[in-house]
């Protein structure tokens, strides 16, 4: 079952009026429709990402709260207030793009200082906000410096830095950390989360990498085809979706056709599965199956249902994890990722031998389309 974007979902609601709100959002490009019949209410201070592949919508829809875009149909308020024909300079929101946007010309510190110079503030008033919020981005005494000195992290700071100096109420980020390496990248999620508790603004963040997703948000928002496909915490999207394409998007998974036999039940070519919840009764239906969740029989040892049995095909050492493919029929694979601890890395089954898999009954997740 699709969850459509129809129905309006709420990002950390509460009695106060939400930070972000869309409604009924549409947005078309000729015949392409970018965003459909889209709403999502965001509660203030909260950090919500919206993440999808490429094409989903969600770039779509931060350029619409940023009011680089006007929908083809909605609206958008901000704190109760209808911003849906205010130019972007005049919705006091910071913004964070994908490759920096800092002038090559001006300083760390007179990029900083844009945004204040823009509306006038005093002297003394840009001096003390740019030192702040350099502090806070823990660029203390960057001020002078030329941005073609400063390294991808820091540049991203600098971004930061800019988009926070006049104090936000909400704060948009466009993928602020795809040009960086892995290392970095997953460093500055941890800064970034913890920049966002104390500034305590509204931030929306969009991005296509689920793990960075995860590590970020207070809540996620899953866009496919210019659709809200679910909307839930983190938690709540990996342990429990709402449909194929979350399962499939969010984490490792093997999708799985299978029968529904009963209430909490479901057949994969002749074996039985207990499943952790009330099966749907849409067609088609999947198991959807964590590569983490499945667990390799000993030889000899016996389980209590849910075993699928199967010849591994390939093995692969990835350093703190072997990852498993194992071919349980002519046309069907699974993957199963275990952590190396110890020796345990060379007891592990080998391409071409038989394996008994196990996948616990409170770990079995059924979905539809």
């Amino acid at each position: 079952m699709q969850t459509t974007a129809k129905h309006a979902v709420e990002a950390g609601s509460s009695s106060e009026l939400p930070a972000v709100s869309a409604h009924n959002l549409t947005k078309e490009f000729g015949d392409f429709t970018a965003l459909d019949d889209v709403s999502l209410e965001i509660g203030s201070g909260h950090l919500v990402s919206l993440l999808g592949p490429s094409g989903s919508g969600k770039t779509t829809l931060l350029n619409i709260f940023a009011g680089f875009l006007r929908p083809t149909q909605g609206a958008v308020a901000f704190h109760g207030n209808d911003v849906t024909v205010v130019p972007p300079h005049k919705r006091e929101i910071g913004f964070v793009f994908q490759h920096y946007a800092l002038f090559p010309h001006m300083t760390v510190g007179q990029n900083v200082a844009y945004p204040l110079k823009v509306r006038r503030a005093s002297a003394r008033t840009i001096k003390d906000q740019v030192a702040k919020s350099l502090a806070t981005v823990q660029l203390e005494g960057f001020e002078d410096r030329r941005v073609d000195q400063l390294s991808g992290g820091q540049k991203q700071r600098v971004a930061l830095a800019r988009a926070i100096v006049f104090e936000p109420k909400i704060i948009l980020m466009d993928e602020p950390l795809s040009a960086l390496d892995k290392q970095l990248r997953e460093h500055m999620q941890i800064e970034l989360r913890d920049l966002h508790e104390r500034l305590n603004a509204t931030t929306v963040y969009v991005t296509h990498d689920q793990r960075e997703a995860l590590t970020l948000s207070d809540q996620i928002a899953v866009l496919n085809h210019g659709r809200i496909m679910q909307l839930g915490t983190p938690t709540e999207l990996y342990e429990d979706p709402q449909n194929r394409f979350v399962a499939d998007f969010v984490g490792e998974t093997s999708m799985l056709e299978v029968t529904k036999t009963g209430d909490k039940t479901v057949q994969l070519g002749g074996t039985e599965f207990q499943t952790r919840s009330v099966v749907p009764d849409d067609e088609p239906l999947y198991l959807a199956i964590r590569t983490e969740k499945l667990l390799v029989l000993d030889p000899g040892s016996a389980a209590a249902g849910n075993v699928i049995d199967g010849r591994v095909t390939h093995a692969v050492y990835q350093g703190e994890s072997m990852r498993l493919f194992v071919r349980i029929d002519d046309q069907t694979e699974v993957s199963v990722r275990r952590l190396c601890q110890g020796g345990e890395t060379l007891a592990m089954p080998r391409a071409g031998e038989n394996v008994r898999l196990h996948l616990p009954p409170e770990s079995t997740v059924v979905v539809a389309d």
